[in-house]
This record gives C-alpha cells, structure tokens and sequence, in this order.
C-alpha cells in the first residue's frame, strides 16, 4: 500500500526579508520557522530546505542500511548516520556527504562499506536526489 506524507509551509514577503513556517502535517510533530538566511547563512534557530533533506535522506539510508544487512544475516546494533546537504546561493545543492557508523556483529570493515555504498544507492531518497552527487564514508564502530 503506498503512503503519502504531507508538509505544508506558510510564507510570507519576499524571498531576502520574508518568512515562513513549514508545519509536518502527516505526522503533526511540528512547526518550524524558515528563513532565507537560515539557509543562505546561518541557521539561527530556524531550519533550511536543505537541512530537511538532511533529516530525510540520513533517516532512509539508515533504514535502507539497516534493512541491507537484516537480510544479508548481519543485523546492526547501531547504525549513526549524519548526512551534509551543501547549498550554494545561487547554484543549489552541489552536494550530499553521507557519514555512517555500524556496529554490526560478525560483518567485517568491506562487508560494512559495501552494504553502506548499496543502500546509498537504493535508498528511495537517493533515488530521488539522483541530479545531485552523493558521496558516502563508511566505517564500523
């Protein structure tokens, strides 16, 4: 059954002075203030589109990974997995740095970076970043 999850953003001015607020409808975790430079700057207590995708891409690699290895007979522990979306004003997104580390019993170093560079690309979110170049390090705790 597919699902479909919802986020909704309220802004208002322009795009240099304005704000926004985007809210985690499916779930209701949530509203988070969003400004042009928490994006182009620093955060400053608000969040960008690009750290959103952060959250979504190192939660779907972890899964993917994790699922990975439950199925190849090494199920992980732990996995601590940090992705860096890179945003550049005026270019976009020029890059996604992937960072994990597994403890997975009875899986030794190349079997763990193996398993991490096929969830990096079979994660549905990499799918979905497929213009954008994802690079991966990998390591057991």
């Amino acid at each position: 059954m597919a699902t479909t999850r919802i986020a909704r953003t309220n802004w208002q001015g322009s795009l240099l002075d304005g704000k926004g607020v985007v809210a985690m409808e499916s779930s209701g975790i949530g509203e988070f203030p969003v400004t042009w430079a928490s994006r182009a700057e620093q955060p400053n207590g608000r969040t960008s589109p690009e750290e959103l995708i952060a959250a979504a891409h190192s939660s779907c690699f972890s899964m993917a990974l994790s699922h990975g290895l439950a199925g190849a007979g090494t199920p992980p522990t732990a996995l601590e997995t940090t992705a860096e979306v890179t945003f550049q004003p005026g270019t976009g997104i020029t890059g996604i740095h992937l960072t994990v580390v597994g403890t997975v019993p009875g899986l030794d170093e190349p079997g763990f970076v193996k398993a991490a560079e096929d969830a990096k690309a079979n994660c549905p979110v990499s799918q979905a970043l497929t213009g954008t170049t994802i690079t991966l390090s990998a390591s057991l705790a």
